[in-house]
């Protein structure tokens, strides 16, 4: 095996493409490190950490919202879209990370909320105080209710979080929240609204920012024609034909459009990536197109099947996609909204399910009992392996690189989601995304295993203690040596954006495929051994069985 160190260089030049093929680290702000000892993440504690990125090897970080927030939502309720939550920080300690990020030569993405505010924000308390038909409530997306006096609902619509996604105000309107009643939504027809996204845009790309991470990109353009249509309407409109009135409207790339515009004006350009749980691939590739975002998210191989078919099928898609739409690919498996995916893989299919293993289980703990964990990690080693070899962005998701596990046992009243308490997915295990955003263990040990002095704003688990960064840092074959190994070959062996299929070895349970510079990745689905090809093996997610690939296990090899 070949061990290399790869230190990174200050930010100084202007690498319009350094997005195209970037490793990028997500940060929860408020679950990686604590300096304040509030018990909550904050800014000088991402500072007190980048000599722990920069030794990952990380280019870039995408720090989750860090705006003021009453947190009904997890920071995704922003109260003002130009300061920094007092908890976590000041404007001044973010430009002093954004300082200390570039000198680490890791750049910065920050996520923007664009499709809905907080209910604490300015513009929504001065509509809850103007009367019907004002501007004030123009900003927002205000009807009248039905009834003799406005006292039922304009439509029957359900909120993502459950419940109804109408909120009544007092004065027979209501508003509408397609999330939590806390977040309610913007109009994007008034234009106010966009110009003063413009202006937040602006702002944070004069303080260094690099680029942004679009929340829920395809759900800011409505059509709210009369009559509304009621749920069941709603669910049979063909959102991939364009035609859902809520959701992935073609109009909504006006409005990228004009943010690609100001993105342009700045020397690198900034970049953006849209988050879009969109139907098909050609609606993907429209927010990934060079006039619109740039990028988009693939979530495809987030919802697969540990399973060589599938992946080959969706990697297949994503490239063609990519090449059609001249951005480059991304690549995910965990996130701060689903299960870890060291636990989804080592979870088995639902009852009556036959395949999509671990799918099921995307948005939820998973029952404890059924976890195979040490399968699951092996399983989430080999697809990480794949995902860092293949063309493209790969996003990394805190604490992935310590193979940590979804964490299914927090009390009720110790929870946080509005998914949770909303009964979001109840006919599942109904557990939210809490499991997937407990604070990072850096210490072995310690009331907050090294997170911060106080204790930390979700519980962590026992088992926490022999994950952390501090027992594993000098394992080398510890899941956090085999990102940091990973990530420093990646840079070494990076070139253009191809691969070819090796036909002669991707046959059953294995994929293998070659980028240029003779870099061959073997993954192997199945439970038998396999053989390898010849050359000099660089890495593998597990220990080789007399020269020959075990089960759920990737190989580098340098031909």
């Amino acid at each position: 095996m070949t061990s290399l160190t790869v230190l990174s260089e200050p930010i100084t030049a202007r690498d319009a493409d350094w997005w195209r093929q970037a490793t990028v680290y997500q940060i929860y702000p408020r679950s990686f490190a604590d300096a304040s000892g509030d018990g909550i993440g904050d800014l000088a504690g991402i500072v007190s950490r980048i000599p722990y990125l920069r030794e990952l090897g990380v280019d870039a970080v995408w720090l989750s919202p860090f705006y003021p927030s009453a947190l009904a939502d997890g920071g995704y309720d922003v109260d003002d879209y130009r300061d920094v939550d007092p908890r976590i920080g000041t404007l001044e300690e973010f430009d002093e990370m954004v300082a200390a990020l570039h000198g680490a030569g890791i750049r910065l993405v920050v996520d923007i909320v664009p499709n809905h505010s907080s209910d604490r924000h300015e513009w929504f308390r001065a509509a809850l105080a103007a009367p019907k038909g004002s501007p004030e409530r123009e900003r927002y997306i205000f009807r009248d209710g039905k009834g003799e006096n406005g006292e039922l609902p304009p439509a029957d619509w359900e909120a993502a979080f459950g419940g109804l996604a109408w909120e009544p105000v007092g004065d027979g309107q209501w508003y509408l929240h397609t999330f939590a009643p806390e977040q309610p939504d913007f109009n994007w027809d008034s234009r106010e609204v966009r110009d003063d996204f413009l202006e937040t845009l602006r702002f944070w790309s004069d303080r260094g920012v690099d680029g942004f991470r679009v929340d829920v990109a395809n759900l800011l353009v409505k059509d709210l024609s009369e009559p509304l249509p009621s749920a069941a309407e709603l669910r049979a409109f063909d959102e991939a034909a364009g035609e859902h009135p809520l959701a992935s409207r073609d109009e909504v790339h006006e409005i990228y459009a004009e943010w690609r515009e100001l993105f342009d004006r700045y020397d690198p350009p900034r970049t953006a990536v849209a988050e879009a749980w969109v139907p098909t691939a050609r609606q993907r590739a429209r927010f990934a197109s060079p006039s619109s975002l740039g990028q988009a998210f693939s979530f495809d191989l987030l919802e697969a099947d540990f399973d060589a078919a599938q992946f080959r099928d969706i990697i297949d898609d994503n490239l063609a996609e990519s090449r059609a739409s001249g951005a480059s690919s991304t690549w995910v498996f965990s996130n701060h909204d689903v299960t870890r995916h060291a636990t989804r893989y080592g979870l088995p299919p639902r009852a009556g399910s036959t395949t999509k293993q671990g799918t099921e289980w995307v948005a939820q703990g998973g029952p404890e009992e059924q976890l195979d964990r040490e399968l699951g990690e092996r399983r989430a080693r080999a697809a990480t392996m794949l995902q860092l070899a293949l063309p493209g962005s790969a996003y990394l998701y805190q604490g992935e690189e310590l193979g940590l596990h979804e964490v299914a046992d927090i009390a009720p009243d110790e929870r946080q989601d509005p998914a949770f308490f909303r009964g979001l997915n109840a006919t599942k295990d109904g557990l939210g995304r809490d499991g997937c955003r407990v604070p990072l263990p850096w210490a072995s040990d310690g009331p907050s295993f090294g997170f911060g002095p106080a204790r930390p704003h979700l519980p962590q688990p026992e088992w926490f203690g022999a994950s952390s960064v501090e027992a594993q840092a000098g394992d080398p074959s510890s899941t956090l040596s085999l990102y940091r190994e990973a990530l420093a070959l990646r840079r070494e062996l990076q070139s253009d954006e191809t691969l070819e299929w090796l036909e002669e070895i991707s046959a059953g349970d294995v994929l293998a495929f070659s980028r240029p510079n003779g870099w061959v990745s073997v993954t192997n689905f199945g439970s038998a051994p396999v053989d390898l090809p010849d050359g000099e093996v660089l890495l593998s997610s597990s220990p080789l069985e007399g020269g020959r690939l075990p089960g759920a296990a990737t190989a580098w090899i340098r031909s």
